[in-house]
């Protein structure tokens, strides 16, 4: 972990961030094949200040609105759409420690954050229901150690710190954050999805890790708030960051492109009127995905403004809007895409497979087929969302 991340300014982090990015796009087809886990880009990026975002400027961050973040986010999206999966953990947690009341923790934290610390994510296991878990945490001579197995632990393999869903004595559900590179620590790396081949969302064993110092987080609903529009969030800035990177990518392929079909009205792909139309489609498609991303960034932080329990409903609501539209018209244009290149384009080389296998991956988180129910729920009988605290709390009292 870098200590050293040197006082900048945002204007000056972003150059950085920009050339990271550049770095991150030019092999993202090749590290898709190989299996190349982006460690040291991922480790460059959070040491220029990523990480950092949204760590309030006191305790040495740059205190971004959301918008900002999720726009940084897209383009880290473009770029690679593993990069803003790793860090959903990171941001997650940020986002809890924003919100607690625990202000010593928080600061604790926030400041191991703005020096560079990268937190990662452990909450689900392969069987059972979504707030079920067999790891616990006992005391032992004083201390307590973490012990048992997570699946989906995505970005824990390129943490420093993982904040791991536990089980206490008495069952009751909790959070402990324990020391990623400790040695009672395994990274399998054995997630096997069609898309998101490098976010390290396999399979973490914890033997008998110990809780880090102000290591139990989230265990108010009041630190939880805003978690449910925002964790859906970075799946938004990343399947625009792929609407993005489709535009770019085909435009490529078409540039590139020496002769065109038979049936053709032009010599030249460049000039072919058909061809033109597919890229732009593609480029409403994305010019779509950016005005939603603005919209639903926009309603969540005046969320965070008003502070109220209807403001948040409210942007779940309209973040699961976003879900449905956006998820639709980005597997749309990963499909599209190949139309402009005919059988160039589903060649390894073209690389343009990934796209829908990642949009694809990414469209089975927080499975969208039960937003359209929950929508139109608040709108005809106004019931709001349930917060996922509630449902944890709630699931936890039925195991006892």
């Amino acid at each position: 972990m870098n200590t050293t991340v040197a006082a900048t300014s945002l204007q000056e982090a972003r150059a950085t961030f920009g050339a990271v990015f550049a770095e991150f796009a030019e092999g993202a087809g090749e590290r898709d094949l190989s299996h190349e886990n982006p460690i040291d880009l991922v480790r460059a990026l959070t040491d220029a200040g990523f990480g950092r975002l949204r760590v309030p400027v006191e305790l040495g961050g740059f205190g971004v609105d959301l918008p900002t973040l999720f726009e940084l986010l897209a383009q880290a999206g473009e770029a690679d759409s593993n990069v803003p999966q790793i860090l959903r953990g990171h941001f997650t947690t940020v986002e809890i420690l924003r919100h607690t009341e625990d202000q010593e923790t928080a600061a604790y934290w926030l400041r191991k954050v703005a020096a560079g610390a990268v937190l990662g994510n452990a909450q689900s296991e392969l069987n059972g229901g979504p707030f079920e878990t067999t790891t616990k945490v006992e005391s032992v001579d004083g201390q307590h150690l973490v012990s048992g197995t997570k699946f989906y632990s995505t970005g824990s393999l390129y943490a420093d710190y993982i904040r791991v869903a536990v089980a206490d004595d008495k069952g009751n559900r909790r959070f402990s954050v324990v020391p990623a590179r400790h040695p009672g620590v395994a990274h399998l790396d054995d997630w096997d999805g069609i898309g998101q081949r490098l976010t390290g969302s396999g399979t973490t064993v914890f033997d008998r890790v110990p809780v880090a110092d102000h290591g139990e987080l989230g265990r108010y609903k009041e630190d939880l708030r805003s978690l449910n529009s925002f964790v859906q969030l970075v799946h938004l800035a990343n399947l625009t960051g792929i609407a993005r990177s489709l535009v770019a990518e085909t435009a490529a392929v078409v540039q590139g492109r020496s002769r065109t079909s038979l049936h053709a009205l032009s010599d030249k792909a460049t000039q072919d009127p058909d061809v033109l139309g597919v890229v732009g489609r593609l480029y409403a498609h994305r010019f779509t995905a950016d005005a939603v991303l603005r919209k639903v960034s926009e309603a969540l932080e005046s969320a965070e403004t008003a502070d109220t329990p209807e403001a948040f409903a409210q942007a779940y609501i309209e973040t699961s809007a976003a879900q449905v539209a956006l998820i639709d018209i980005v597997l749309e244009a990963a499909n599209l895409a190949f139309h402009a290149g005919g059988s160039s384009t589903v060649r390894e080389r073209a690389h343009l497979d990934r796209h829908w296998r990642n949009a694809r991956t990414l469209a089975s988180h927080n499975p969208v087929i039960y937003k359209p129910r929950v929508i139109g729920d608040y709108v005809i009988n106004g019931t709001g969302p349930v917060n996922g605290y509630d449902r944890g709390r709630a699931s936890a009292a039925a195991g006892n």
